[in-house]
């Protein structure tokens, strides 16, 4: 996987007012993601009850911040739209990238599909996105079900990657060298 780069959406005070399926777990393995990044983004909705700078903006307190994390407001599901998150990305020299956060069903799912669109190579943390339950299933069954339809997602020359934490964890390790 190149660069370590960690892609961390929404997961804020506001958002996650509403409860969410396995907040502490989630947030645990972010956590542990966050730690052996290289790079890590954190994308943040601003709107009605989000308002830029607002307590209900901010990263939940949970999550670490490093001090070289980059930041983007985005105002639509979708993190890429009239943002500057492909900017960034481009400065940065990222062209791959792990996805997690909240909302699986909503805005990991439109921005992990539009960068995967938009020639990106997506990793989904299959165990570190979290939603709420809906009207007609549960958070568990959408994080799921989207963890299937992301691993089937046809995009020839660029599948989206669907893994456990524990195991993009092992794969960042770097080689140990037996004497």
């Amino acid at each position: 996987m190149g660069s370590k780069v960690v892609m961390v959406v929404d997961m804020q005070n506001g958002v996650l007012a509403t409860p969410r399926f396995d907040r502490a777990g989630r947030c645990a393995r972010i956590n542990q993601l966050i730690a052996a990044a290289d790079q890590v983004i954190f994308i943040q909705h601003v709107g009605p009850g989000l308002e830029l700078n607002s307590e209900a903006w901010q990263i939940v307190p949970e999550l670490h911040q490093p001090a070289h994390a980059l930041y983007v407001n985005k105002t639509a599901c979708d993190g890429f739209w009239q943002t500057e998150l492909a900017a960034q990305l481009e400065q940065q020299d990222i062209s791959s990238f792990v996805i997690c956060g909240c909302a699986t069903d909503y805005c990991v799912d439109t921005t992990l599909k539009v960068g995967a669109s938009l020639g990106y190579r997506i990793t989904v943390a299959a165990d570190a996105h979290t939603t709420a339950d809906r009207t007609w299933a549960t958070a568990q069954q959408l994080i799921n079900q989207h963890n299937e339809v992301w691993a089937d997602l046809i995009l020839p020359g660029n599948p989206v990657q669907v893994r456990p934490t524990a195991e993009l964890l092992a794969i960042w390790q770097p080689e140990t060298v037996n004497p």
